[in-house]
């Protein structure tokens, strides 16, 4: 008998396989929207990461008639009063590669001093089942801005959030100490329960 399928509506590799590792305890077949031709994403249109992620999951249950798991996650700064927030990826610019939003990012608080350079990556998971029913999950990883890139693993903002409690930043870390604490995994794991119960599986 195969494994229930659920589909992860998201065009990130990395995110992708982020969820392959978080999932791992979960007896389903996560299937990529380039594995069910979804096509592309709706456009990030809410207020909040619960508006946005919700919008995504929906389409890729709407298309694929399958449970559909979408996450929207940002970084909130709060000097910047919170910004760039749930426009993280597009607060350079449409073309702004991640080198070009770290770049802007600490331009923007490079007055700021250390103590009151505190941040956090912000995740919500989102889960929409093939009859439409939805529920979201949120998560949190609470750090401090460093003063420059550091490390190589990771992507998005994950070089310049400091986690004071291991002494590197997120880009610093192994996957596997990465999927320990992340924002995405927190969430993720507040959704696991559910998405027990929406694919009928036992302990």
């Amino acid at each position: 008998m195969s494994s229930p399928q659920l589909c992860v509506a998201t065009g990130n590799a990395h995110k992708l396989d982020e969820y392959q590792s978080l999932l791992a305890s979960l007896p389903v077949t996560l299937r990529s929207m380039g594995d069910l031709r979804v096509g592309d994403l709706p456009e990030e249109t809410g207020e909040t990461f619960e508006e946005n992620a919700l919008l995504k999951a929906r389409h890729c249950a709407e298309a694929t008639r399958l449970p559909s798991l979408a996450d929207d996650s940002g970084l909130e700064v709060d000097a910047l009063g919170g910004e760039p927030g749930v426009r993280s990826n597009r607060w350079a610019g449409p073309d702004a590669t991640d080198t070009d939003r770290v770049r802007l990012l600490l331009d923007r608080v490079r007055e700021v001093p250390a103590p009151e350079r505190t941040a956090r990556f912000i995740c919500v998971v989102a889960i929409v089942g093939s009859d439409g029913t939805a529920q979201t999950f949120r998560g949190a990883l609470e750090g401090y801005l460093a003063e420059a890139a550091r490390g190589t693993a990771g992507f998005g903002y994950d070089p310049i959030l400091y986690v004071p409690s291991l002494g590197r930043t997120v880009a610093e870390l192994s996957a596997a100490e990465k999927n320990g604490i992340s924002h995405r995994a927190l969430a993720t794991h507040a959704a696991l329960p559910y998405l027990r119960q929406l694919f009928e599986l036992t302990e």
